[in-house]
């Protein structure tokens, strides 16, 4: 694929920590209007690629485009200026906040004239009303209330307003690590629509997920990552969900037509070439 194809893309990526190399050359491309889901064991280094594109760590090699620009990021915040927002684990919502606030943290707006330019007032009215009309546009049903706590809405309606402030402020993509991690069925059912409106809205999301079923549900490809380093780029309609759980494991490869190898079959063979008949 050209470089001009991609959103983000980034090529030989290295980070390393000590004796310990976290990513070794990754690879990755993320197009417009997909989701692209990221899947690897624990230490497989998908973390620290991750962070490497949204500005959280610098990677030592490697190269990262934006929109076929070279970019280098040097924190989160460059990131968010360039227009990529990320939704980590653990939320980093305010519960003592009301949604409005929490979708505007960081970014509130102020009153127009002098309250806002030498007083410094917000515009509560102004932040609750454009709160109101994102939520509604990505068909945020389940919060009624724009200024409701968020210490008292559940678990997914957190995330909701976590991966909504993300769609309101991406211009270019959204990263989104494990967001149905700790939600029952019902609401991962919610945040899944919420991802899938925001893909249509053409939005491209790149998903960072365990969940093998929210993956092969949501993804329109499969980035597999393993021992720090991007192994293969699957689509999930053409290979079934154990296959590429044996891709991530390394008890398969993906040959360059597309075909899947049996690694232990294939050393088996190269030590004992009678073996194979």
């Amino acid at each position: 694929m050209a470089v001009e194809d991609a959103v983000l893309r980034a090529e030989g990526l290295v980070k390393r920590y000590g004796s310990v190399t976290a990513i070794d050359g990754a690879d990755f491309d993320l197009r417009q209007g997909e989701v692209l889901a990221v899947i690897g064991d624990n230490g497989a280094g998908k973390s620290t690629m991750i962070k490497a594109l949204c500005g959280a760590v610098i990677p030592d090699e490697g190269t990262i485009w934006l929109d076929g620009e070279v970019i280098h990021f040097h924190s989160p915040l460059d990131a968010r200026r360039a227009g990529i927002e990320t939704v980590y684990q653990t939320l980093a919502v305010a519960p003592a906040m009301d949604i409005a606030g929490n979708l505007y943290l960081g970014r509130e707006q102020r009153k127009k004239g002098l309250l806002g330019t030498v007083f410094r007032a917000l515009d509560h009215k102004g932040m609750r009303a454009e709160a109101q009309r994102q939520l509604d546009a990505l068909g945020v049903a389940t919060v009624q209330n724009i200024g409701q706590l968020v210490e008292t809405l559940s678990g997914g309606q957190r995330q909701a307003v976590a991966v909504a402030r993300a769609a309101m402020f991406a211009r270019k993509l959204a990263i989104m690590d494990e967001p149905t991690a700790a939600l029952g069925v019902r609401e991962s059912s919610m945040v899944l629509d919420l991802i899938r409106r925001i893909r249509d809205n053409g939005l491209p999301v790149v998903l960072i997920s365990h969940n093998m079923p929210h993956v092969f549900e949501i993804a329109d490809r499969i980035h597999v990552h393993r021992l720090g380093k991007r192994v293969a780029v699957v689509k999930p309609h053409d290979y079934a969900m154990n296959e590429v759980v044996s891709l991530m494991t390394g008890a398969l490869r993906l040959a360059e037509d597309g075909t899947l190898v049996d690694q232990k079959a294939e050393l088996n063979h190269r030590f004992n070439p009678r073996s194979g008949g």
